[in-house]
């Protein structure tokens, strides 16, 4: 296996986790998140997930990746487990702060995170999209999203969860080109979120081609991926179910890895991996219970595009 450490801009070395201790699967969110596995009343799956998102964080913590650990002791907010959809950071010291769908989502939303940030990251400015939650315009960060930091394109599938407006605005703001597509599981249900069929890497992209619904744009994104030189792989409609799409490259100590769960990652096949390894060593988390919710590794984690202050 090649262990590429070579810096990349579209790997980050830092994160920012939340660790939940009052963990439920957020019935608000359901209706449109086909990924949700549900939880019965009689359950408490709380001191699970808490435990996960602990072992989870010290593993990338043992692979050089910086882990920014944020308690959420509050009862109100079910999916403060996954960060990434409130805000995202950018190079040159930006922040974007994203407008969310479920009223119980928006309370995710954190001063404190922000002000760390602050503190130990150069920052030259926090851009609020939260405004446009009013209007019913909504753009769920880099769940909406995912974005290409070295060719900067902003992958989005078509969704009420990434408005066409909120997008334009904040690809305007941080120079990215926006690129829509449409994409529906086996059932022909529109999938919700881009991030649990996409991931961008370094050296490659694993997406869930069978879901693309227009070929000609399926097409582009292909052509597109490969000229920025990476290699596309494409991931099936059971592994896109098994969160093999929802991965986060980052980079480690030793080189670059590959976030993932231990689910997404026996959903990968040997060759798909081998094309993996030429260029991110694949890191497995365990997180299950997580995952019951509607969202794997990738959603857990925040990477930071920022300077670390000295």
């Amino acid at each position: 296996m090649s262990r590429q450490s070579a810096y990349s801009v579209q790997a980050p070395s830092a994160v920012v986790m939340i660790r939940p201790h009052h963990f439920i699967v957020n019935t608000e969110t359901a209706a449109d998140n086909r990924f949700q596995s549900g939880q019965g009343a009689e359950e408490n799956l709380s001191s699970v997930a808490f435990e996960e998102i602990s072992r989870a964080a010290e593993t990338l913590r043992s692979h050089g990746v910086e882990v920014h650990l944020f308690e959420d002791s509050g009862t109100e907010t079910p999916d403060s487990v996954f960060p990434n959809n409130w805000f995202s950071t950018h190079a040159g010291g930006h922040i974007a702060i994203y407008p969310m769908k479920a009223a119980s989502r928006r309370r995710e939303r954190r001063g404190d995170v922000i002000e760390m940030l602050k503190t130990s990251y150069r920052v030259q400015e926090v851009i609020d999209y939260s405004g446009l939650e009013p209007d019913g315009l909504f753009l769920e960060g880099t769940g909406a999203m995912v974005l290409d930091h070295i060719d900067r394109v902003a992958y989005a599938v078509r969704s009420n969860r990434a408005d066409p407006i909120a997008l334009e605005r904040f690809s305007t703001h941080f120079n990215f080109e926006p690129m829509v597509f449409d994409a529906c599981d086996g059932d022909g249900v529109p999938i919700y979120h881009t991030n649990v069929l996409m991931c961008i890497a370094t050296g490659f992209a694993l997406i869930g081609l069978d879901m693309m619904t227009v070929p000609a744009r399926r097409q582009e994104m292909v052509a597109r991926l490969e000229r920025s030189g990476r290699r596309v792989i494409s991931l099936t409609n059971e592994q896109i179910r098994r969160f093999a799409g929802n991965a986060l490259e980052l980079q480690g100590i030793s080189g670059r890895i590959l976030a993932l769960s231990t689910t997404a990652l026996a959903a990968l096949d040997a060759a798909q991996l081998a094309v993996i390894k030429e260029s991110a060593m694949p890191v497995a988390l365990d997180i299950p219970t997580i995952e019951r919710a509607g969202g794997s590794v990738r959603c857990t984690l925040a990477g930071i595009h920022l300077i670390p202050r000295t």
